[in-house]
């Protein structure tokens, strides 16, 4: 009898051990776990984050801190001196002015098309609808450069049809160097990154449920009504979404500008662009190290309105990827 009592808290104690060198073996599985998520996570953001540091210390770097080897990225005698060039050459303020107001109103418009095609395409029954939305699919993977000539060459000499042309008498028109262009792409629904934010309204309209509708319809509502007045303040995630994406990349945009031949008065990126030669033509500032310090200022000076837009925004822009079908 002794012996068996003996036996059981044996295997009792055994089992206790047991149990406590799992919890051991876990605890330093989740450890380690922890340290490699922890390594990647500084990794990735040091590769992300890291030039964007260094150009911004360097911004603030005199003529003196440019050329001292014992200075690596804390600036010795920091100066304000690129921003305040950097205000005049770019015309800081204007152009942000103008920028601001062109890409919000080409954003609010592809807001609303792409909201209504999105919703048609998740809602109706129509004729080619496959085909149709296979060639909003072609317009996210088709390589944007791959229809420069046809671009080009289509505002280059716009006339639709021959009707200007037949009205004027005279050439067709030349809207380069102006906005119509993007205005035109936009309003038809193939403007920058339309087909994407198409296919964004389309994944969240899909998603919400039938009987919404139903219930707008028994009580008379039209079509238009019932998608103005019940599904676009249900889309609320998925329009947060396509606003923040189309500003930053209507802001950051050089190809359609360069394309378009949009001036430097709408585009602060065409300003970057050509920042080197106006320095070098117009302040005689020919050092490359020297003249790389106010191209820094410009960068950062580009970079706060859209890092100040999303600190507000990115609550609501996190739940809308969430709840618009982006991952899913």
């Amino acid at each position: 009898m002794e012996s068996l009592k003996q036996r059981i808290k044996k295997f009792n104690a055994d089992t206790r051990m047991g149990n406590e060198r799992q919890r051991i073996i876990r605890w330093l599985m989740g450890f380690v776990l922890s340290l490699f998520r922890l390594a990647l996570i500084v990794g990735i953001s040091y590769v992300i984050l890291g030039p964007i540091i260094g150009i911004a210390f360097n911004s603030f770097f005199s003529n003196e801190d440019a050329y001292s080897p014992a200075i690596y990225l804390i600036p010795q005698s920091p100066t304000l001196e690129r921003y305040s060039l950097m205000l005049t050459v770019t015309q800081y303020w204007k152009v942000l002015r103008n920028m601001l107001f062109y890409i919000s109103s080409l954003s609010l418009i592809q807001i609303v098309v792409c909201s209504m095609v999105g919703y048609g395409f998740a809602r109706f029954q129509f004729p080619l609808k496959k085909i149709l939305f296979a060639c909003v699919i072609l317009v996210i993977v088709l390589p944007a450069h791959s229809v420069i000539l046809p671009l080009y060459v289509t505002f280059r000499n716009f006339d639709p049809l021959g009707i200007l042309s037949l009205i004027t008498g005279g050439n067709p028109p030349n809207m380069l160097t102006t906005l119509f262009p993007m205005y035109m792409l936009t309003i038809f629904g193939v403007g920058l990154r339309s087909g994407l934010y198409i296919y964004i309204f389309n994944q969240f309209f899909r998603g919400l449920p039938k009987e919404i509708e139903e219930a707008a319809f028994v009580d008379g509502a039209g079509t238009f009504y019932t998608y103005l007045r019940v599904m676009v303040p249900n889309a609320m995630p998925p329009i947060i979404t396509v606003l923040i994406f189309s500003l930053v990349w209507q802001y950051n945009d050089v190809f359609y500008a360069n394309v378009f031949q949009i001036s430097g008065d709408w585009a602060l990126s065409k300003k970057l662009n050509t920042l080197g030669n106006t320095l070098s033509g117009s302040y005689r500032i020919i050092d490359p190290n020297i003249s790389s310090l106010y191209v820094y200022a410009g960068i950062i000076m580009m970079i706060l309105p859209m890092i100040i837009i999303y600190i507000f925004l990115q609550r609501r822009f996190i739940e809308g990827v969430e709840r618009s079908g982006i991952v899913g």
